[in-house]
């Protein structure tokens, strides 16, 4: 799953990254979670004749998906996150599926391990190479009662990586550079045309940090979210034997 995030990128790198027009200046954010507004992009209208570049447009949307049918918010469950396996064909997910796919800008996000039947430790999941990434990501309106409309999303997940499952069984999908346009695409591109894109990263794409357990708490939202803690070294034994097996099971 991915139920907190970061963007601590700069406006200019998203900008660039996401191919949309000039963003308005944001801070870098290192504790992004459920109902917070974060930032998608969308296939924008028609591009200008001559431009080579990608017409997307970017806007700001409640993290916690609304469907257009709801009646009443607070009656459905929190949907910041949907399974790229049943979207599709999920009803809260399905219209948005085909018609409103979106890019998410992250840094990175966070994942808790369980260990045993209390503890649970948080860990901050960056690329490994650095930068701002694109999460997979569903937008949906909702009209309120008054008539008041309201922006919403969620990020897709699937199933974890070798290199990963020994966190957590689920993680965001990414979507890659060279695949944002046929992504985006709704035109033309039915949710069956870029299914092969809901997959999980590379094993290698991502590396895990510890950090401490301040993540939890929303009100925590400084860059020492981030720092690398100490671990118990049983821990660290039980992690070393989840990795080791996964590198064998990658091999074959």
């Amino acid at each position: 799953m991915c139920g907190r995030f970061a963007l601590t990128a700069t406006p200019d790198a998203v900008q660039s990254m996401l191919g949309v027009m000039e963003l308005d200046p944001f801070p870098p954010r290192y504790n992004i979670a459920p109902t917070q507004p974060i930032l998608m992009a969308l296939s924008g209208p028609s591009r200008a004749p001559g431009s080579n570049l990608p017409s997307r447009s970017a806007l700001l949307v409640r993290w916690g998906l609304i469907p257009s049918w709801a009646k009443n918010p607070a009656d459905l469950p929190l949907l910041f996150n949907a399974r790229s396996e049943t979207a599709a064909q999920k009803a809260s997910f399905k219209t948005a599926m085909r018609h409103r796919r979106a890019l998410v800008p992250a840094s990175g996000f966070y994942e808790w391990r369980r260990v045993g039947n209390k503890r649970a430790e948080p860990y901050w999941i960056r690329p490994r190479h650095g930068g701002v990434i694109a999460f997979a990501g569903l937008m949906e309106s909702w009209s309120e009662p008054g008539g008041t409309e309201m922006d919403t999303g969620a990020i897709l997940t699937t199933e974890a990586n070798a290199r990963l499952k020994g966190i957590h069984h689920r993680m965001p999908v990414v979507i890659e550079p060279q695949d944002f346009e046929r992504w985006l695409d709704c035109l033309n591109q039915e949710p069956r045309h870029v299914a092969d894109l809901l997959k999980p990263a590379e094993p290698d794409f991502f590396e895990a940090i510890p950090v401490s357990d301040k993540v939890n708490k929303v009100a925590n939202a400084g860059p020492e979210l981030q720092d690398r803690a100490e671990r118990p070294a049983d821990a660290i034994t039980a992690e070393k034997k989840s990795s080791d097996k996964d590198d064998q099971l990658t091999l074959f």
